[in-house]
């Protein structure tokens, strides 16, 4: 059974730039910033990494636009806010088809900048960002992931069936895991290791009919995990395009139809979102987001603003 974890991915790559070979990234930048290595420090790290990531930052170097913010990808227009808001059935809680969800109904961006999740604990944007520190706290290899301080991950472990509604391609998910790359580095990671998470984002999820994979350490079994699925992704080395079913397109939740989406131009229902043309090989995006090249540790007063 294939087998395939990202933490495998990302500690293959940690002889690069300062730090030692049997140290994961989370444990290094956690240390270099709080000194104490303890799990609730790497929860810090990594919350801090995922806010500035969702919401960007225009004071930093590199700057960061920001996941729900418009930007361009590969010369291509990108629109991922409207996934969390709620303007298009694109959520997985409606069974057979996907269904319109606010993601930002815990205060929106006041308690993010604030370093928290949320303002609501029963909040649909805490469950998701809560979801999202445990989530990268396996893929970064932190090792108090699931210990005192650091919850493990308890979504979904198939990443394609949380996205499958949403008839992601490939220039969305490569603006996704490049304003992830960019918060990172805007925090002090260096280019090496940016480049090695970036690496194994798009090996794993920007890519289509990839056989099921574990990601999570804590994940028992192999799930189906591609999120990109548009007919434009590129395909997975090993690919079994019949695990993955048609699914409707996304519709914006003010009309009526959905179409048919056997896992190809899904993105064509989405109103101000990518719809541009195949690529092969990585992407690079345009204006702040093309410069992730900064040196050096986490700066510890810039990881304060951040919380």
């Amino acid at each position: 059974m294939y087998r395939n974890t990202l933490a495998l991915l990302v500690a293959a790559g940690l002889v690069a730039a300062q730090r030692p070979d049997n140290t994961s990234i989370c444990d290094y930048y956690t240390t270099a910033l709080f000194k104490n290595n303890t799990g609730a420090n790497q929860y810090a790290l990594v919350s801090a990494v995922v806010n500035r990531a969702g919401l960007g930052n225009q004071t930093t170097t590199p700057a960061v636009d920001g996941i729900i913010t418009p930007g361009m990808y590969n010369g291509v227009a990108v629109s991922l806010g409207q996934y969390f808001t709620g303007a298009l059935n694109s959520t997985n809680r409606g069974g057979d088809s996907g269904v319109s969800v606010n993601f930002l109904d815990g205060g929106g961006a006041a308690p993010i900048l604030e370093g928290k999740p949320a303002n609501d604990t029963s909040s649909n944007q805490y469950k998701l960002f809560t979801h999202l520190y445990e989530y990268f706290g396996a893929l970064l290899g932190c090792s108090a992931y699931g210990k005192t301080g650091y919850a493990a991950y308890d979504g979904n472990d198939s990443q394609y069936e949380v996205h499958k509604f949403m008839g992601l391609d490939e220039n969305e998910v490569g603006y996704f895991n490049t304003q992830v790359g960019l918060s990172a580095a805007s925090f002090g990671v260096t280019q090496d290791d940016v480049t090695i998470v970036a690496n194994a984002l798009n090996s794993v999820f920007n890519v289509k009919c990839a056989p099921a994979q574990t990601v999570a350490t804590n994940q028992m079994t192999p799930e189906l995990q591609s999120i990109c699925i548009a007919e434009s992704c590129p395909l997975s080395p090993n690919a079994t395009c019949s695990s993955y079913p048609a699914v409707p397109a996304p519709a914006n939740v003010t009309t009526n139809g959905t179409s048919p989406n056997p896992s190809s131009s899904a993105s064509a229902s989405k109103s101000g979102s990518a719809t541009g043309s195949k690529t092969t090989g990585q992407g690079t995006s345009t204006g702040s987001a093309a410069h992730v090249a900064v040196g050096g540790i986490l700066g510890a007063a810039a990881l304060v603003l951040a919380l």
